[in-house]
C-alpha cells in the first residue's frame, strides 16, 4: 500500500488512490487545514457534554452516568470521525475532490458502466437531499456556535446575559457582511488561532483529569454500552445531544480537494482528536468532582483569571467555524449549479490566487437571514441545541449510502466485506438519526423545513428543465438538416464568427433562427456550442473542447468543465486553434436566446409547479457573466413561452 503522500493512478477499482493536488502535507498546509476543516467540530466541546448531561435528567448525576456519557462522546468521535471519515470516506475521492456531490458523481460514474444506469437519477435525488440538509445545517451552525461562545461572558458578568443576543447578532451580521470582500487575507489567521484553541482545550482538559481519575474508565467502550443498557429507551435524548460532538465531521471529506487527505489525517491524529478527547475527559472529571459545574463545564474548567481570554478565544474559534461552514455552502452551491440542480447563480471570485475563494450574494443573503432568525427565535445555545443534529445525521446517513455504492461498484468490494465495514457505521448513524428525531417538536423541524424548501426547489428545477428541453426539442429543426439547407442556398454572408450557446446541439438554436428571421444574414463561421458539466472536479485543457464539422461554415462544439470549475467559454473556444480554427475576439459575436417563461395556459407542468419553476428561471444570473462572455460582443434575442 502506498503512503498517504504518494500520488497514484485514480483507477475505478483502486480504493487507495491518492489525491494529486497535495501530495505532500507540509506544516503550513496542516496549519491551514485546522482553520477550515476542523473549525466546526473543534467548537463542539463548548456545548456537547453540557447538553448530554442535561438530558440525563438525574439529580446529582451518579458517577456511572457521567462516565457513561463521556464514554459515549469519546467512542462516537472514534467511530464516526476516525473510522468512517478518516479511514474510509477520505479514500473515496473523485480525482482528489470530496463532498456529497463528488460522491454522487463518483457513484453515478460507477453505475453508468453497468445495467444499473437507471439508478443514477435516484443517486442524484439522494445528492439533492444531502445538499439540502447541508444548507439547513449551514444556518444552525453559526447561530449555535457564536451563541455558545458569547454566553461565556455571562459567567464573567451575570448582568451581561441581556446582551448575549445583541452581541451575537452583531458578530453574525459582520461575519456575513465581510464575505463580499473575500476572506483570503484574514483566513491566514484561522490556522494559528485554531492551533491556540486546540492547544488550550488540551491543556485545560489535562489540568482537570486529576480531579477524579475515575473518568479514565470512559476509555472503555463497555461503560458506554452499560449506560445505554441501564437507561434503555430513555437514553435516546442523551444520544441526540451526544451526536453534537461530531457535527462538522462532514467537512473532513468536503474540504479534501483544498488540502488533500494527508494534511487532514495528520491534523486529526496529531492535534484535533487528542484535544477533543482530553477536553471531554477533563470536563467529565471536573463534573464528577464538582457536580455544580454541570451548568457550563467547558468554561468552568478555566481558572478565574483566564475566563475572559478563554471567552474571547472561544468567540474567535466559533467565528472561524462559522466562516468555514459559510465557505462550504458557497462551494456546494457552485457545484450544484455546475451539475444542473440549481439555476445559474451569480458568482464573484474574491481572490486572484485561490480559485476556491468565491462569493455567492444570494446564498450569503439567505444564510444571513436564516441565522439571524434562528438567533432571535431561540435566544440561547441550549434551546438551539434542540434543533441541531437532525440535518447533520441525515446528511451522514446519505453519505454512508452513497459510500456503499462506491465501495461495491467502483471499488468492486464484495457484499460481505461491505457489510462488515459499513453496517455497524450505518447502524450507529441511524440510531443517532432516530434519537435526533425526538427533537422534532422542540425545534428540530426548522432545519428539516429549510431542507424541504431546498429539496423542492432543486427537484422542480431539474424536472422543469428536463420537460422544457423536451418541449423545445419537439418544436425544433434538426441542426444537420438545417445547416445543409443553408449551405446549399445561403442568405447574405457576413464576415466574422458567430457563437450560439444552446442546451441541445442536435437542433438549430432559437437564437440562430431568430437572427436569420430578423436580420436575414449568416456569419461566415457558425459554432453551435453546448456547455456540459463533467463528473470530475476539473477537466484538462486538452480535453475541454470537442469539435465536429456539420456542414460548410457550421461546427458543433461541446465544452466540458469540471463541477469545481467556473465555465469560461471564450477561453475554451480558443483551444480550436489546435485544429485550425482561429477565434478573433474582435470578429466573434455571441448569440444568446433570452427566453421569457410565463406560468399561464401551458401544459408543461402543474400550475403551482410552473410558478415555482418560472421564479427559479427568472432568478438565474445572466449567462454573459456566468460563461465569462465579453459583454460588448453579446447579442440577445428574445422569446416568450407559456409553460
Amino acid at each position: 500500500m502506498a503512503s498517504d503522500g504518494a500520488a497514484r493512478d485514480h483507477s475505478a477499482a483502486d480504493p487507495v488512490s491518492e489525491d494529486h493536488s497535495h501530495s505532500k502535507a507540509g506544516p503550513a498546509l496542516v496549519l491551514a487545514c485546522l482553520g477550515v476543516v476542523y473549525g466546526d467540530i473543534g467548537t463542539s466541546p463548548l456545548y456537547a457534554l453540557r447538553e448530554s448531561l442535561v438530558h440525563a435528567h438525574e439529580e446529582g448525576l451518579p458517577e456511572s452516568s457521567v462516565i457513561g456519557i463521556v464514554s459515549l462522546l469519546f467512542w462516537t468521535v472514534v467511530l464516526i470521525v476516525t473510522i468512517k471519515y478518516v479511514v474510509l470516506i477520505l479514500r473515496a475521492d473523485n480525482n482528489g475532490e470530496g463532498g456529497t456531490l463528488s460522491l454522487v458523481a463518483k457513484a453515478q460514474g460507477a453505475l453508468k458502466k453497468g445495467p444499473r444506469s437507471k439508478s443514477r437519477r435516484l443517486l442524484m435525488l439522494l445528492g439533492i437531499v444531502g445538499v439540502s440538509l447541508f444548507f439547513g445545517d449551514s444556518m444552525i451552525t453559526p447561530a449555535i456556535s457564536v451563541l455558545s461562545a458569547v454566553e461565556g461572558l455571562a459567567l464573567i458578568e451575570p448582568g451581561f446575559q441581556a446582551w448575549v443576543v445583541p452581541v451575537t447578532l452583531a458578530i453574525v451580521i459582520v461575519l456575513f457582511w465581510v464575505q463580499r470582500g473575500g476572506t483570503d487575507r484574514i483566513a491566514r489567521l484561522f490556522g494559528p488561532v485554531m492551533l491556540v484553541w486546540f492547544s488550550t482545550m488540551a491543556v485545560l482538559g489535562i489540568s482537570h483529569i486529576a480531579d477524579d481519575a475515575r473518568i479514565l474508565q470512559a476509555l472503555n467502550p463497555l461503560r458506554a454500552a452499560a449506560f445505554l443498557a441501564d437507561y434503555g429507551i430513555a437514553a435516546m435524548p442523551v444520544l441526540g445531544s451526544v451526536f453534537l460532538a461530531v457535527t462538522g465531521a462532514e467537512a473532513l471529506y468536503a474540504d479534501m480537494g483544498h488540502f488533500g487527505r494527508s494534511a487532514i489525517r495528520i491534523a486529526w491524529s496529531v492535534l484535533v482528536f487528542p484535544a477533543l478527547a482530553l477536553s471531554y475527559l477533563g470536563q467529565g472529571a471536573m463534573v464528577l468532582a464538582h457536580p455544580e459545574t454541570v451548568s457550563n463545564p467547558f468554561f468552568l474548567m478555566a481558572p478565574s483569571w483566564f475566563l475572559a481570554p478563554l471567552v474571547i478565544l472561544a468567540t474567535a474559534a466559533t467565528v472561524i467555524a462559522s466562516q468555514a461552514v459559510i465557505s462550504g455552502a458557497f462551494s456546494v452551491a457552485a457545484q450544484a449549479v455546475q451539475m444542473g440542480i440549481l439555476p445559474r447563480l451569480h458568482i464573484n471570485h474574491t481572490s486572484d490566487r485561490q480559485a476556491g475563494q468565491i462569493f455567492l450574494p444570494k446564498v450569503n443573503s439567505i444564510l444571513m437571514f436564516g441565522v439571524v432568525a434562528l438567533v432571535l427565535s431561540f435566544g440561547s445555545s441550549a434551546r438551539l441545541a434542540s434543533a441541531y443534529g437532525i440535518a447533520v445525521t441525515g446528511d451522514m446517513v446519505i453519505t454512508s449510502i452513497l459510500a456503499v455504492v462506491v465501495f461495491r461498484w467502483a471499488w468492486n468490494w464484495r457484499w460481505p466485506l461491505i457489510a462488515v465495514v459499513m453496517v455497524p457505521v450505518l447502524g450507529i448513524e441511524l440510531i443517532f438519526f432516530s434519537a435526533n428525531l425526538l427533537k422534532l417538536l422542540d425545534g428540530g423541524y426548522i432545519p428539516l423545513l429549510f431542507a424541504a424548501v431546498a429539496i423542492a426547489a432543486m427537484v422542480i428545477w431539474v424536472e422543469g428543465m428536463r420537460r422544457l428541453q423536451e418541449r423545445l426539442a419537439q418544436d425544433s429543426v434538426p441542426l444537420d438538416v438545417f445547416a445543409a439547407k443553408l449551405s446549399k442556398s445561403p442568405p447574405m454572408i457576413v464576415p466574422g464568427t458567430a457563437v450560439f450557446l444552446t442546451a441541445d446541439p442536435a437542433v438549430a438554436p432559437p437564437a440562430l433562427l431568430h437572427n436569420l428571421k430578423h436580420n436575414r444574414v449568416l456569419h461566415q463561421r457558425n459554432f453551435i456550442v453546448k456547455v456540459e458539466s463533467a463528473t470530475t472536479p476539473r477537466v484538462p485543457e486538452d480535453a475541454r473542447l470537442h469539435l465536429q464539422d456539420i456542414a460548410p461554415g457550421f461546427w458543433r462544439a461541446r465544452l466540458v468543465f469540471g463541477y469545481m470549475e467556473q465555465p469560461n467559454v471564450p477561453r475554451a473556444l480558443a483551444q480550436a486553434r489546435h485544429v485550425g480554427q482561429k477565434f478573433d475576439i474582435m470578429s466573434t459575436s455571441y448569440f444568446l436566446n433570452r427566453r421569457t417563461l410565463r406560468a399561464g395556459r401551458g401544459t408543461l407542468m402543474p400550475h403551482w409547479m410552473a410558478r415555482v419553476f418560472v421564479t427559479l428561471y427568472r432568478s438565474a444570473s445572466e449567462p454573459t457573466n456566468y460563461y465569462r462572455l465579453p459583454s460588448n460582443r453579446v447579442v440577445e434575442l428574445g422569446q416568450q413561452m407559456n409553460i
